[in-house]
């Protein structure tokens, strides 16, 4: 048995108040159970072979599908000059203005985080710059770290691999490999072309960036 609940207003208008329900016609029922699967609402219970209305004011105002489909016409409902005039009695179309006006502010706000999901779907808000070159004498970490001094940027997971020791004092080129990263989820494009100058500044070679 389905349990009834108090049922919400019909734009502002007490629902025990409004006669809209179904009847069911026992005799004329043939128990397809089509009505039963087709509401919504939960307004329809099977009891020994037979639709039984268990809920009938859970019924969405002014809808009738489920006598519109019924194959034997079963199902009945009072009739609409009942409801419209009720809507001109009520004056209900004050609230339906306030209403139509909350459902556009939703509808606005939830487009508006799509669009920003969107969006930073497509920022990159981090990637990872290869270097390579020789390291040795042009302090090219220290003008690194310079280029993000006070910019909401910075560089992490930061690895120098030199091929030997002797090699790095004779110059020998080096593999530098960092990945920047935006504090305040920005896209880093515009600052890699930075660091890509700077890096073509200190004669080494940009040799790739992949976003992340």
């Amino acid at each position: 048995m389905s349990e009834t609940k108090k049922k919400a207003p019909w734009h502002g208008i007490p629902r025990e108040e409004i006669p809209w329900y179904p009847t069911i016609d026992p005799e004329t029922c043939i128990g397809c159970q089509l009505c039963y699967v087709t509401c919504g609402r939960n307004v329809y219970e099977m009891q020994e072979a037979h639709a039984v209305a268990v809920d009938p004011m859970n019924c969405a105002v002014g809808c009738s599908t489920c006598a519109n489909i019924c194959p034997t016409n079963a199902i009945s409902f009072p009739s609409l000059d009942a409801i419209w005039k009720l809507e001109r009695e009520r004056q209900i179309f004050r609230t339906v203005k306030k209403e139509a006006q909350g459902k556009h502010d939703r509808e606005a706000a939830l487009k508006a985080r799509e669009e920003a999901q969107k969006t930073l779907e497509h920022v990159s808000t981090r990637a990872k710059v290869e270097v390579a070159g020789e390291f040795g004498e042009k302090r090219f970490l220290v003008r690194l770290e310079q280029l993000i001094e006070n910019r909401p940027f910075d560089i992490v997971n930061l690895r120098l691999e030199v091929p030997t020791v002797k090699g790095a004092k004779q110059k020998a080129p080096s593999y530098l490999t960092f990945e920047v990263t935006s504090e305040q989820q920005k896209e880093v494009g515009p600052f890699l072309a930075e660091v890509k100058k700077l890096v073509h500044d200190a004669g080494l070679v940009y040799v790739s960036e992949q976003r992340l």
